[in-house]
């Protein structure tokens, strides 16, 4: 069978390209940039969000026998439209299907969303649930609660996070959460792409417990193999503060999973009854003790967690830097600089050099803060350090010597700067 999957290069996209190509399907997989890993054949670039008529879908559905639509954002901001993606974007899908005759469309929504919808993000998926429901085709609506599972993407690699602070913050008016696995939730496709399994169907994907947001960590701590943390009790106006300024950053194109919609969607919690996709698909959802048990701790995941929060420090500190040291060297700093190049081979250019080093400096704070050009900001710092370590040695030899080392420091600044390239990447 040849299986368009939309959202390909997500936490469900990715282990279900990878479910359908071992057990032999053919998979077409659509995500808004073509994927370059390895193996990842017949990839197609498709921005849902920008893709609301079905005509923008022919390309992709051509010989196509299924979708499994698995495309989905948290929140509007400047790369992200909950209702295009969600709902405009699947609904011409859908239609194109239709026309295509491409009749089993698998669907992925969001636990709750028939019930009540709190956000944008419950919102659009429920317009979305809607628009496939309304066609002539053999649908299946996949409702999942929280999914969590080796790979590590939003929430799952927040709670891994959460595990690692030695005080876990509370936050206030969380609901109960019934965790599903990842293996689950893939294997539920696949049994939903047999020729002989039912359809036109919306199913509850929930883990067989309900936890609190902070038993989950606990979990995931005791799994990790450390002690017990103590919670601190986070008072509403402080949770407020984190989700604007998750909200402040996804402005820079950083996708944070602790955001407004996230507090809305939290305080519904994310429950539902797993009796009807036990009884329709033979699946017996594991719970997050078995699940944990089954796939024991390394030392690779212990660094993922401890470096979690250590990330957005780092992606803070470094334009703060950049920034602040092109600004220092127009103002306050300006004389220092320039005597710092009075007596040497350059003393004519003095002062046009240390303007030119400053707005150099602004330039790659600002390049590093944005995520769209984080990589070429960290390189360019990289370089930009290089050079300052060369043209001081030539100018000016003695700063090497300097008790609060100005040369010297270069060399832990350019070292940071390679961890920041090595863990840019969010999936």
């Amino acid at each position: 069978m040849k299986v368009l999957v939309t959202g390909s290069n997500g936490l469900i996209g990715t282990a279900v390209c990878a479910r359908l190509v071992a057990s032999g399907h053919e998979v077409v997989r659509a995500s808004r940039r073509r994927s370059s890993r390895a193996g990842e054949a017949g990839t197609v670039a498709i921005d849902m969000a920008k893709a609301l008529a079905p005509e923008n879908w022919g390309s992709a559905l051509q010989g196509v026998d299924a979708v499994v639509n698995c495309a989905g954002v948290l929140q509007d901001s400047a790369s992200e439209d909950t209702t295009g993606v969600h709902a405009l974007g699947a609904a011409a899908l859908f239609r194109a299907c239709r026309q295509a005759g491409v009749r089993r469309v698998i669907h992925f929504s969001a636990i709750g969303v028939d019930r009540e919808q709190p956000s944008a993000f419950s919102a659009s998926k429920y317009a979305g649930e809607e628009a496939l429901m309304t066609l002539d085709l053999d649908w299946v609506v996949l409702r999942p609660s929280v999914v969590l599972g080796r790979p590590v993407f939003g929430a799952s690699a927040l709670f891994r996070g959460l595990a690692a602070l030695p005080l876990l913050p509370s936050m206030p008016g969380s609901g109960r959460l019934q965790v599903v696995q990842l293996e689950d939730v893939v294997e539920t496709v696949a049994f939903f792409l047999s020729p002989d399994s039912p359809s036109r169907i919306a199913l509850d994907l929930a883990g067989p417990d309900a936890f609190a947001m902070e038993e989950v960590v606990a979990h995931y701590r005791r799994w990790l193999g450390w002690d017990e943390a103590r919670v601190l009790a986070l008072p509403r106006w402080a949770a407020r503060l984190l989700y604007r300024l998750g909200d402040a950053v996804s402005v820079l194109g950083w996708r944070p999973p602790m955001r407004t919609n996230a507090a809305l969607e939290i305080s519904r919690g994310a429950t539902g009854d797993p009796g009807p996709w036990k009884a329709t698909t033979g699946i017996e959802p594991r719970g997050l003790p078995t699940a944990l048990a089954a796939n024991p701790a390394t030392v690779q995941d212990r660094w993922f967690a401890g470096l979690y929060f250590i990330k957005p420090a780092i992606f803070t500190v470094l334009p703060f830097f950049w920034i602040m040291t092109g600004i220092i060297s127009l103002t306050t700093g300006w004389q220092s600089g320039v005597q710092l190049l009075i007596g040497t081979a350059v003393s004519a250019l003095a002062a046009p050099l240390v303007i030119a080093g400053a707005l150099a400096d602004l330039v790659i704070g600002v390049l590093i803060a944005l995520r769209k050009t984080a990589r070429v900001g960290l390189w360019g710092a990289i370089g930009v350090c290089v050079f300052y370590a060369l043209a001081g040695t030539l100018l000016r030899p003695d700063l090497w010597n300097e008790p609060l080392g100005p040369l010297m420091k270069i060399l832990p600044i350019v070292l940071l700067h390679f961890v920041a390239l090595a863990i840019l990447e969010e999936r």
